[in-house]
């Protein structure tokens, strides 16, 4: 829904819409042949001798009345704390806004309960039965979404799964014999070239922007999955959740996220690569769940400087400088200071190509390293472990299950592996599923968390975690680990 911004900070996340992440969404198009005006322009300069002295434009056109029936609105409405409802008449301010303290000071009395937040997305259909990508940040907490078709037919849509690593979510209609778009081949695009985005930036539904991909494999901060593709296209809050597409018709992204000092387009779009969205879908779908590989290393980058220090000719590569103990990296021998320059027959040019290379194999794959250790490179086996982070993608598990698991907490939860207590150094329980109308979720505590204690007592079985809020009639405090930092957050169960 509302698109994700980065800031002058780097990694800030504009919230246009409410404090659960709704805004508006995008569309896109596709075209199934080069586009022949460019060509033929070209070709017309050639052959009276200017040669390069004349630029043809592209002509999307094409792509705009072919691809139209392939993308969808998406309006959701989702129940919000009445005190997480913002500002009246400034939904999108954020705390953190220098003007957030001052406008509050004269808003009335926030009421009391839960009030419904409705907001607008898009999102493009992959398969003719009804199978539709879009962002997981469109469709976070909603309540009831609506799909809308071109040819003005509306579908409740059901959220298989979302996943919110790559920001990837898969929703399905019951509907047939629908228009679908083509995929591409992000792996084939080159910097420079023109791609286009259809969406409804601020509510304008079927607004065309286009521009051209400025850099590939970018790393964003909080981001290390997806290698994202920076364009220049004009992208604002409503394109999230819409394809981004190539000259040839083809989609090669999903946009995702800008960067952005007033909340609005600067010129820094990111689009999360389709194969890497491709690769959700086909998880979910098939095991309702999004597993990533895991070497269990730290990584940083390698500078000039280090790269002189450890004999390399040039910076490349991911410097290892710690190794977790009993980690897949550690059986296979790698050490701190070596760094890897090829993963699997992929050249590592810098630190941030690695993450993702790994994030994209399934557990239990068996690979080689090329490492430079001491002047020399050597080749390293490995099998590929699983990323404790792996958590079951919403809509997955029945209604029942959920309803039984965790009695009043309204979530799902299960004992961490021994593979898993090593790798995040503690035991309890990882949160597999939350009620979107539980205490749970009231609390914010969220699909991946780790329930450690329950006002202060260790729980490490369901069974356990029953008990302790069963002592505990109204409130608890649950100690809970979430990217390696502990807090403890009060839940209201009475």
């Amino acid at each position: 829904m509302n698109t994700k911004a980065i800031t002058k900070r780097i990694a800030h996340v504009i919230i246009l819409s409410s404090a659960l992440a709704l805004g508006y969404e995008a569309h896109a198009y596709r075209n199934d042949a080069p586009d022949q005006a460019i060509h033929t322009a070209a070709a017309k300069a050639q052959a009276s001798g200017h040669g390069n002295a004349f630029i043809a434009l592209p002509d999307f056109t094409g792509i705009v009345a072919k691809e139209g029936p392939a993308v969808v609105n998406i309006s959701v409405s989702a129940k919000v704390a009445a005190e997480d409802s913002g500002i009246p008449g400034f939904p999108g301010m954020s705390p953190d806004d220098p003007f957030y303290q001052f406008f509050r000071h004269f808003q009335p009395p926030a009421p009391h309960g839960t009030i419904t937040t409705r907001a607008l997305g898009s999102g493009f259909i992959v398969s003719k039965n009804g199978i539709i990508l879009t962002n997981a940040h469109v469709v976070d907490h909603a309540d009831k979404v609506i799909v809308k078709l071109t040819d003005q037919r509306e579908f409740k849509a059901k959220v298989i799964g979302e996943d919110k690593p790559s920001d990837v979510a898969v929703l399905k209609i019951n509907a047939d014999n629908l228009p679908t778009v083509t995929i591409g081949d992000p792996q084939k695009v080159r910097v420079g070239q023109w791609v286009v985005a259809i969406g409804s930036p601020f509510g304008f539904q079927n607004s065309v922007t286009a521009g051209i991909v400025s850099a590939k494999s970018r790393s964003l901060p909080d981001e290390g999955y997806v290698p994202f593709l920076q364009t220049d296209v004009a992208v604002n809050p409503g394109n999230s959740g819409g394809p981004l597409i190539d000259a040839n018709g083809e989609v090669i992204g999903i946009n995702s996220q800008i960067y952005t000092r007033s909340g609005g387009y600067q010129g820094l779009s990111f689009a999360i690569p389709i194969d890497v969205a491709m690769n959700v879908e086909r998880q979910i779908l098939a095991h309702g769940k999004v597993s990533r590989g895991r070497l269990g290393v730290t990584i940083q980058p390698v500078d000039e400087e280090l790269a002189q220090t450890f004999g390399l000719d040039r910076p490349e590569g991911a410097l290892v400088s710690s190794v977790e103990n009993d980690s897949p990296a550690e059986k296979a021998g790698i050490k701190p200071g070596d760094i890897i320059i090829k993963f699997n027959g992929r050249n590592v040019s810098s630190s941030s190509d690695l993450p993702p290379m790994v994030a994209e194999l399934e557990p239990g794959t068996n690979v080689s390293l090329v490492v430079w250790r001491k002047d020399g490179s050597k080749t390293i086996a490995l099998r590929v472990g699983a990323l404790a982070t792996a958590v079951a993608a919403n809509g997955s598990t029945p209604k029942k299950t959920m309803k039984h698991a965790e009695g009043m907490l309204g979530m799902e939860v299960r004992p961490l592996t021994p593979d898993e207590r090593k790798q995040v150094g503690t035991t309890g329980l990882v949160v597999e599923n939350v009620d979107d109308n539980g205490a749970a979720a009231r609390a914010g505590i969220e699909p991946g968390d780790i329930v450690i204690a329950v006002n202060g007592s260790d729980v490490n079985s369901g069974k356990e975690l029953r008990t302790q809020v069963a002592r505990h009639k109204r409130h608890v405090a649950l100690l809970i680990q979430r990217n390696g930092q502990q807090v403890f957050v009060p839940v209201r169960v009475g």
